[in-house]
Formats: structure tokens, sequence, C-alpha cells
């Protein structure tokens, strides 16, 4: 850890604001709880006086140098600040509210420690200021004694006798203000004098006495208010900053969202002018090709109507030989009835399906895509009915093969007009 007088020296040549800051963190709990105890217990008063104490630090830095220990001469001018800002009637009222507010403590040495507490400071200062500083460094600042005799040249033994040679003092000095503990004097300044200051304090009064230094000429009341109106502009500043960029992040927000919607929009956009463009590219085909075989569509139509007739008088004779067929049938066995009406009616699907075949040969320039094997170029007009209830019709396909089917899911209609060669009139 480095001396005191070290860190105050890097402070008074180089103005570093590290080091006084490690000085202020060392013996803050030391100076506030001097001035809290003169102060009589009023944390702000006890804030102020540690202001002061270390701003006059700061400012006396220099002439500080050849103290290897900051401790006394803080402790000392805690006291002396605190005199200078609080006055004896308003710490004797305070004192004697708190007396008559506050229980009695029930533990003797926190009895002995309310007696102690509001003449404590003055003993102190009574002593020489060897004394002082020896009882400051064991007792306040609860240093072992090997460190204490560092400070003052001593070894261990010899600090242990100043410091006992210095209590006894301290304790004959309070005798005389009729102020007598039932325990160790030494045992209560240790569990007491010193208390933790408040969190924030530190860095408080890091910036506050540097600026004091500084600018020589600020009371403490006006380096207060300075440093508020700094916060308070600081602050006003983060409200400004903290509002653009809310109304910025609003408003890019905002236009993210409007381009999101134009960009679905001009997606839309492009996509119907694409199926516009199809649309109209087909109909420019078909026109063309309307156009270039308009009339060989018109000599299909009548050879599909010749087809078609073909097909109606097939159809007629299919029936007419069933009848026959079953009529003089040696067996009037049903199933061989259906057989054989089956075989008959296969063997006039496929002789109506080989004419179909050779006119699909002849105009195979214009069915390219088409699969034979699958298109229907004659149908039975009306369904008959198996023996195991199901409907069926004799179809004839342009590969030249005749088929039995039953009736599809679908229905007759709506199977045949997927497979049909060519549209067929309304029968």
């Amino acid at each position: 850890m480095q001396p005191d007088n070290e860190l105050l020296r890097r402070y008074a040549s180089d103005k570093s604001e590290e080091a006084f800051a490690e000085l202020v963190k060392r013996h803050v709990n030391l100076v506030y709880s001097a001035a809290l105890r003169q102060a009589g217990g009023d944390t702000h008063l006890a804030q102020d006086v540690a202001q002061n104490v270390f701003a006059d630090l700061a400012r006396k830095a220099a002439s500080l140098l050849d103290r290897e220990s900051l401790s006394g001469w803080l402790y000392t001018s805690a006291y002396f600040a605190a005199n200078k800002l609080v006055r004896v009637e308003t710490r004797r009222r305070q004192r004697e509210e708190r007396f008559m507010h506050e229980p009695a403590p029930e533990n003797p040495q926190e009895a002995d420690w309310e007696k102690l507490r509001p003449l404590l400071d003055t003993a102190m200062h009574g002593l020489r200021e060897s004394d002082r500083e020896a009882i400051v460094l064991r007792y306040f600042e609860n240093r072992p004694y090997a460190e204490v005799g560092a400070k003052f040249g001593l070894n261990e033994n010899a600090a242990r006798l100043r410091v006992e040679r210095a209590l006894e003092k301290l304790r004959g000095v309070l005798a005389k203000e009729g102020i007598a503990t039932a325990t160790a004097l030494g045992a209560i300044v240790s569990a007491n004098a010193v208390q933790v200051a408040p969190a924030h304090l530190a860095a408080t009064l890091t910036a506050a006495s540097i600026t004091a230094a500084s600018t020589g000429t600020l009371t403490f009341l006006q380096i207060m208010a300075a440093t508020k109106l700094k916060l308070a502009a600081g602050t006003l500043a983060v409200a400004c900053v903290t509002t653009a960029l809310v109304v910025q992040h609003q408003a890019e927000a905002k236009l993210r969202s409007e381009n999101g919607t134009l960009q679905q929009q001009v997606a839309q956009l492009k996509t119907q002018n694409e199926n516009i463009s199809n649309s109209v590219l087909d109909a420019k085909n078909a026109q063309a090709l309307s156009q270039e075989q308009f009339a060989e569509l018109l000599k299909l139509r009548g050879e599909v109507s010749g087809l078609q007739s073909r097909a109606a008088q097939a159809e007629k004779a299919l029936a007419q030989s069933a009848a026959e067929s079953t009529a003089q049938s040696p067996t009037n066995d049903p199933v061989t009835q259906e057989n054989a009406k089956r075989i008959r009616g296969l063997g006039t699907a496929r002789d109506l399906s080989f004419a179909a075949l050779s006119y699909a040969d002849r105009h195979q320039d214009l069915y390219n895509s088409t699969n034979f094997s699958e298109t229907i170029v004659f149908r039975q007009k009306q369904p008959w009915q198996s023996l195991e209830g199901k409907w069926i019709k004799t179809y004839g396909y342009a590969d030249g093969h005749g088929q039995l089917r039953s009736e599809p899911p679908e229905g007759f209609a709506a199977w045949e007009s997927q497979h049909m060669a060519f549209p067929t009139p309304n029968q």
C-alpha cells in the first residue's frame, strides 16, 4: 500500500485524481465519524464538515508532503471544521433531545459510549499531537502496533508503550470532565469511534474537493450549489439526448414499417405484371394456333362426328348381340352369361378402337403429347350392372385395346371428361 505522502505527492505534482480519490477513500470514515460526533448525529452536517476537510487537504497538498500519514492531520482538521460550523447551543440542545428520546442502553459498553461520545473529540484535542495521532492510528483506524511504530520510527513494543501512555493521558482528561468508563477505554473507542460513511460520499468529496482546490474562491456551499447545478444540467442533457434518441428510434421504426409495406406492394405488382404478361402471351399463342389450324380443326370435327356415329351403332349392335346371346345361351347360369357379355363387349370395343387408332396415326402431329393407352375414343352410353352390383361400361382406347371399367368414385362423367380424345356432344 502506498504511503499517504506518496499519494499526496502524485496529486500535488501531476493533479492525479486517482491518487486523491484513494486518499479520500482511505480516510473518509475517520473524518466523517469525527464530524458526525461533533454535529450531534446530524449526517448532513457531518458530510459538510468532511467536504471542508478534504477541500483543505487538496489546497494544502504541497505543504503536507513531509507527513507520512495524514490521519492525525485529518482528524484535527475535522475537529476544528466542525467547531466552526456547529454552534455550542445547537449541539447541546440536540444532545439533550437525543438523551430524552433514546432508551438507556442495556449494554455497559454502550452506556459508556453514550457518555463518552459528546466529549471524546474535545478530550482528544487536549492531548499533544503525537499522542493524539497514536490513539487515532491504533484505536480509531485499528492498525496493528507494528504499523503504528513504523509511523513514529519505533519498534512494536515501543509503539505499544507510546499508545498506552497516550490512552492514559486521554483517560485523565476525561476524568476531569466527570467521565469514568466502566469498561476498557481503548475497547470502547475502537468499537465505536469510526462508523461507515455513506457509499456515495467518497466520490462526491473527491470531485468537489478537486473543484474547490482548482477555483480557490468558491465556498463550500457554492461548490455544492455548482455541483447540484452540474448534476441538473447533466440530467437535462441526458433527458434531451434520450428524448431525441426515442424520437429517432420511433421515426426509424415507422420508416422500416413503411418500407416493408412498399416492398410487399412492389412484389405484388411484379407478380401481377408477370401473370398479365403470361396471359397475354398465352392468348397470342392460342390465337396464332387457332388461325393456323382453323381449317384442320373443322375437318377434324367432321371426322369426330363420324366416329361418334359409328360408336353409337356399335353400342346398339353390342346390346342386340348381348340380348340374342342371352336368349340362345345353352345355360341360364348368370355368371356364364355375364362372362359372355364381357367378352363380346371387349371384342366390339377393340374393333372400334382400331378404327380410332388409324385416325390418330393420321393426325399425330396435332396429338403428339397424347397418351393413347389412356385416351378414350369409344364409350358405351349406358352402364350395366354386374352380379356384384357394380355399374360397368365398355371403353375403347386410342391404342387399340378395349376395357370394361367399373364406375370410378368421381362418377363416369367426371372421369370420362379427363380421358376422352375429343369433346363429345350432349347425348
